[in-house]
């Protein structure tokens, strides 16, 4: 896997919307904390704009992303929010100047599909992690935002987080990847799907239904994606809804059911989702997982060069 190069200072940070819309005073702000971290910032067309739901037209947001990504003076795209329209324009973006100059994608969400199609198709990390839409008045001094902030420069995460009921107990390392599950799913069975063998897969989501999570996770499964694992990392199911006649399951109760008698480990609550708690994480990346009775912890491992 390539990593592209890490930020320093007076480097030029992109800011574009691919697919839903973001204000300009939320886009701002974010841009304002970006330069406080001694960086210059770009904003793109598609910034502060409005089409239906969306933040521009598809050729609108595919001719702004596209530009970010041919441009070799920007060293990082940090997208305004996700949402839905990605996959809209992800089949015509070119990346043949981005792999002569490659640059940190930086989002999560609907920017799964980008994520996982780059990891798929031109081995480059890229960084899953808050957005513009996450930088506000109250969350740009935590240590989520902030971890943002250190991954750009090169600093390795490590997090530890609480063990969970349902955790299986167990250490690996892998490649970590992965991202909303909703986006995973739909990636199945297309040229975007990786090999996620001997890897660290981590999933979260909102806002679905508890059956379409497990009839997902039953994609996921007949898809091949669970095949190998080195182990899975749980994160933040928020805004879940059931219907009238309950499903009767937590979300991870209905996860767990899918992963009960795997071997490899499975760390549940781990801080990564549409939440304030979402660590950035290098999707492609190295990481060592650690769940035990008493604690659970993901390292990212150093390699030599």
């Amino acid at each position: 896997m390539l990593i592209p190069p890490y930020l320093n200072p007076g480097d030029r940070v992109g800011i574009t919307c691919p697919a839903s819309k973001i204000t300009p005073e939320a886009a701002r702000f974010a841009a304002d904390v970006i330069r406080s971290w001694g960086y210059d910032v770009v904003l793109g067309e598609t910034v502060g704009t409005a089409y239906h739901n969306f933040s521009a037209p598809d050729e609108v947001r595919l001719r702004d992303l596209q530009m970010m990504l041919d441009d070799s003076s920007i060293k990082a795209i940090l997208f305004g929010r996700g949402g839905y329209g990605m996959i809209r324009i992800l089949d015509q973006l070119q990346f043949d100047k981005f792999l002569q100059s490659p640059k940190w994608i930086c989002g999560y969400s609907d920017i799964t599909a980008l994520h996982i199609h780059v990891h798929t198709r031109y081995q480059v990390v890229t960084l899953h992690s808050m957005m513009c839409s996450g930088i506000t008045q109250e969350t740009f001094e935590d240590r989520y935002v902030q971890s943002l902030k250190q991954a750009w420069t090169g600093i390795s995460g490590s997090y530890n987080f609480d063990a969970h009921p349902l955790n299986k107990t167990g250490y690996a390392e892998g490649v970590l990847i992965g991202g909303n599950l909703s986006l995973l799913a739909n990636l199945s069975g297309t040229h975007s799907q990786p090999n996620t063998q001997g890897k660290i897969l981590f999933i979260e989501d909102v806002g679905e239904y508890k059956y379409h999570i497990d009839r997902m996770m039953y994609q996921l499964r007949r898809a091949g994606w669970l095949n190998g694992l080195a182990a899975l990392l749980v994160g933040a199911f928020t805004d879940i809804k059931d219907t009238a006649t309950p499903f009767g399951m937590s979300v991870y109760e209905i996860i767990y059911q899918h992963v009960k008698n795997e071997t490899f480990p499975v760390a549940f609550g781990f801080p990564v989702g549409h939440q304030k708690e979402n660590y950035a994480l290098k999707i492609g990346c190295q990481y060592a997982l650690t769940v035990e009775e008493n604690g659970c912890a993901l390292q990212e491992v150093i390699t030599a060069a």
